[in-house]
C-alpha cells in the first residue's frame, strides 16, 4: 500500500474546477479544502495505476499553480515474501 498527501495552491475562484480535476485523477480525493486557495489531496495506490502517475496527473489539473508533497507512506517492505 502506498499513500501520499499533497498540498495544492490555486486561485480561490477556481476551487470547483480544481476539485473536479483532482477527483478525475485515479486514486486521488480531496481530503480538505481550506477555502483560500489551498487544498489537501490524498492519493492511494490501486489496480492499474501508480501513485507517481496520479501525482503527475494532479500537477496537470487546470488552474493548479503548485503541488507540494506533504506526506508519503509505503508498507511494501512489510509484505510477507512468497516462498
Amino acid at each position: 500500500m502506498k499513500i501520499v498527501s499533497l498540498v495544492l495552491k490555486y486561485l480561490p475562484e477556481h476551487t470547483r474546477a480544481v476539485q473536479l480535476g483532482v477527483e478525475a485523477v485515479p486514486g486521488a480525493s480531496v481530503a480538505h479544502d481550506h477555502g483560500d486557495g489551498r487544498m489537501l489531496v490524498l492519493i492511494e495506490d490501486g489496480e492499474g495505476y501508480a501513485v507517481s502517475d496520479s501525482i503527475i496527473g494532479v500537477h496537470h489539473v487546470p488552474h493548479v499553480m503548485s503541488v507540494t508533497l506533504a506526506y508519503e507512506y509505503c508498507d511494501d517492505a512489510l509484505e510477507p515474501e512468497e516462498a
